[in-house]
C-alpha cells in the first residue's frame, strides 16, 4: 500500500498527499478519488522516473495511468546504458548539477533502516517533494539530450511503450505448482544426500564440501590433483577449476553436480514458493529495464534467465509454471536469432543464402570448417560447430575456444581462421566494427540503441581485447533485445485490439510466454508468429518456433 504520493507541475511547487492511516492527511477516499480522475485522463501528460513501479501500485488501486508521457529513469538509462546508477538523486547530479535528497537519507540503511512511515510527515514531505520536483526539472534536459543525441525513434517507439507492456506482465504473474515445488524439494534433497556419500567415499573421509580450504585440502594435498589457479588462500575450485579437473578425475564431477542441486533448490525449487503472492497466488517476476548495457531485459525475484534449459532438473522447475485450469501455455522462441541478425550486419553470402534456404546452420558450419559433405557431419561436429558459431559472436579467442572444446590452441584456431575464410563477410564485418568503435568510442544496434567502448584504445592489452569483443557483440545482442522489446510492444497492442483474453506473462531471453484459454489457441499461434516474425525486415528470414502445453515445460 503506498505511503503517499508526490506531484509536481513544473512549476518550482510541489506537493506531498499522504494516503495511509496516521499520515495526517485529507480524508483518504476523497484523494484516491481525485487521484483517480487526474491519472485516467489522457489528455493530462505525466512524467515520472521508474513508471513501471507508480503503474503497478496504480493498478493494484483499480486505477489505470494514462497519458505516461516520460520516464527520466529510461531516459537516462539511454543515454548512458553503462551507468549503474538511475537513481534520481544520482541523474540530477549528473545532468542539472543539483543535490537532492533521496528517501534513503531519511530511512538510513542495512539493518539499522526505518521505514519511511516511521520518518516525521514533514520530513517525507520535504524529501518527497524534492524528488518531484527534480523529475519536473529533468523532464526537458533529458528530453532535449534524447533528441539532439538521435534516440528519439529508440525512446518513444521502443522503450516507452514497453513500460506499460512489462507493468502489465509484473501485475498480472505467473501461476505456479506450489505441491510440485515441494516433491521436488525432496527429491533433490536426496539427490544431493547420494551425491554426498559419493563424493565422501571417493574423497576417502567426511568434510565440509562447501568449504573452499577443505576442498583444497582434499583434492591437492590428500589427492594430488594438479593445481589451478592460486589465491591468497591457496588454490582455486571455482567451476572452471572443477570442470577441468573433472575431465580427468570423478571427485570434481561429482562435486560440480552437488554444487548445481543445491543452487538450484536453493535458488529457485525452495525460494519460489516463498515468492508467490498471497493474494493472487502467482509469481510476479522484476523485469529490469535499466540494467544491462545491451539493452537486454533482466529479471530478478525470480531471475528467470537463470533456471538452467538443457538439464532435468531445470525441466522440472519449468514444469511448475503452470496456466490456470481451462489454459494452457504458448511459448515463441526466436530460431538462432542472434545468427541471423549477425548475417543480416555482414551481409555474408554464404550466411544469408543458408537462412534464406532454410538449412541448418550449424551442419552448414560443420562441413565447411571440417572439410566433410553436409551429410557426413555426426552430432559431435554439429556441436563443436555451434560453439564456434557462437563463439564467433561473442568474441572467442583460439584460448577460449580449445577450453570449450577440449582441444588443443593450435587446432583452435585453425577452426577459427576455417571459419573466417569460408565466411569472409563476417570476418570483414568484425574488422569493420572494431575499427568503427576505435574512431567513434561506441557501437549501435539496429536501431541506434549506442553503448559507449572507452576501453578499445586502452594500452592493456587484456582490457582491449576486451572491449574489441564487446564491441562484435553488442550490435548483435542488442539488435535481437530491440526486436524481442518491439515483438512485445506489437503482441501486446493486438492482444488487447483483437480483444484476446490471452496475456502475455514472460519474456525470457529471445523466447516470448503466453497464458491463454484453449479455445484462443489457433488465433494466438498467428497473432504471436505474426507479431515476432513481422517485427523487422532483415537481409534474411526471423524464424519463431511455438510450442504450447499445460506448463511452461511443455510449451518449451
Amino acid at each position: 500500500d503506498p505511503l503517499g504520493i508526490a506531484l509536481a507541475a513544473g512549476s518550482g511547487e510541489a506537493w506531498y498527499v499522504p494516503l495511509s492511516d496516521g499520515g495526517g492527511g485529507p480524508d483518504h477516499e476523497a484523494a484516491w478519488k481525485a487521484l483517480e480522475e487526474l491519472f485516467s485522463d489522457a489528455g493530462v501528460s505525466k512524467t515520472g522516473h521508474d513508471l513501471k513501479r507508480a503503474f503497478i501500485v496504480l493498478a493494484r488501486k483499480k486505477i489505470y495511468p494514462r497519458g505516461l508521457d516520460f520516464d527520466t529513469m529510461v531516459a537516462a538509462y539511454i543515454l548512458d546504458p553503462a551507468k549503474r546508477d538511475f537513481s534520481v538523486p544520482s541523474i540530477a547530479e549528473r545532468y542539472l548539477s543539483r543535490r537532492v535528497v533521496s528517501l534513503e537519507e531519511l530511512t538510513g540503511s542495512g539493518a539499522r533502516a526505518v521505514a519511511p512511515s516511521e520518518v516525521p510527515v514533514e520530513k517525507l514531505a520535504a524529501c518527497l517533494c524534492g524528488i518531484a520536483d527534480a523529475i519536473g526539472r529533468l523532464r526537458p534536459v533529458l528530453g532535449d539530450l534524447i533528441t539532439e543525441e538521435g534516440f528519439e525513434k529508440l525512446f518513444r517507439d521502443i522503450e516507452m511503450p514497453l513500460v506499460e507492456v512489462l507493468a502489465a506482465m509484473e501485475y498480472h504473474g505467473v501461476l505456479v505448482d506450489r505441491s510440485l515445488l515441494a516433491d521436488m524439494s525432496n527429491e533433490l534433497g536426496e539427490l544431493m544426500r547420494l551425491s554426498e556419500e559419493k563424493i565422501y567415499s571417493l574423497a576417502g573421509e567426511e568434510f565440509n564440501i562447501n568449504s573452499p580450504k577443505q576442498l583444497q585440502v582434499i583434492l591437492f594435498d590428500k589427492l594430488g590433483l594438479p593445481k589451478g589457479r592460486k589465491t591468497k588462500d591457496g588454490y582455486s575450485t571455482d567451476m572452471e577449476v572443477l570442470a577441468h579437473l573433472a575431465k580427468s578425475y570423478e571427485l570434481p564431477g561429482e562435486i560440480l553436480a552437488y554444487r548445481s542441486l543445491a543452487k538450484l533448490r536453493s535458488t529457485y525449487v525452495d525460494a519460489l514458493p516463498e515468492l508467490i503472492n498471497p493474494e493472487t497466488g502467482r509469481i510476479h517476476t522484476s523485469y529490469n529495464q535499466t540494467v544491462t548495457a545491451t539493452g537486454r531485459l533482466s529479471s530478478s525475484d525470480p531471475n528467470l534467465q537463470n533456471i538452467p534449459i538443457r538439464t532435468t532438473e531445470g525441466k522440472r522447475i519449468r514444469q511448475a509454471f503452470i496456466a490456470p485450469e481451462g489454459w494452457e501455455i504458448l511459448s515463441g522462441d526466436y530460431s538462432q536469432i542472434e545468427l541471423r541478425i549477425l548475417a543480416h550486419l555482414s551481409e555474408d553470402p554464404e550466411l544469408t543464402t543458408a537462412f534464406e534456404a532454410g538449412e541448418d546452420i550449424h551442419r552448414m558450419t560443420a562441413s565447411n570448417v571440417f572439410g566433410v559433405f553436409p551429410e557426413m557431419v555426426n552430432d559431435e561436429m554439429r556441436r563443436q560447430a555451434k560453439v564456434i558459431n557462437f563463439g564467433v559472436i561473442y568474441g572467442m579467442s583460439p584460448f577460449g575456444l580449445s577450453r570449450e572444446l577440449g582441444i588443443n590452441q593450435k587446432m583452435a584456431k585453425i577452426y577459427i581462421d576455417e571459419y573466417f575464410k569460408r565466411f569472409a563477410g563476417v570476418a570483414r564485418y568484425v574488422d569493420a566494427t572494431i575499427e568503427q568503435a576505435r574512431s567513434d568510442g561506441f557501437v549501435t544496434t539496429i536501431m541506434k540503441r549506442r553503448r559507449s567502448i572507452p576501453e578499445i584504445n586502452s594500452s592493456v592489452v587484456q582490457v582491449r581485447q576486451f572491449a574489441e569483443r564487446t564491441a562484435v557483440n553488442t550490435p548483435i545482442q542488442g539488435s535481437a533485445a530491440d526486436l524481442i522489446k518491439l515483438a512485445m510492444i506489437r503482441a501486446a497492442s493486438a492482444l488487447e485490439k483483437d480483444g484476446f483474453s490471452a496475456r502475455m506473462i514472460m519474456q525470457v531471453h529471445d523466447e516470448l510466454v503466453f497464458e491463454y484459454p484453449t479455445e484462443e489457441k489457433e488465433r494466438l499461434i498467428r497473432l504471436v508468429r505474426a507479431a515476432m516474425e513481422g517485427v523487422a525486415s532483415l537481409k534474411v528470414p526471423l524464424v519463431v518456433n511455438i510450442k504450447t502445453g499445460k506448463n511452461w515445460d511443455e510449451a518449451h
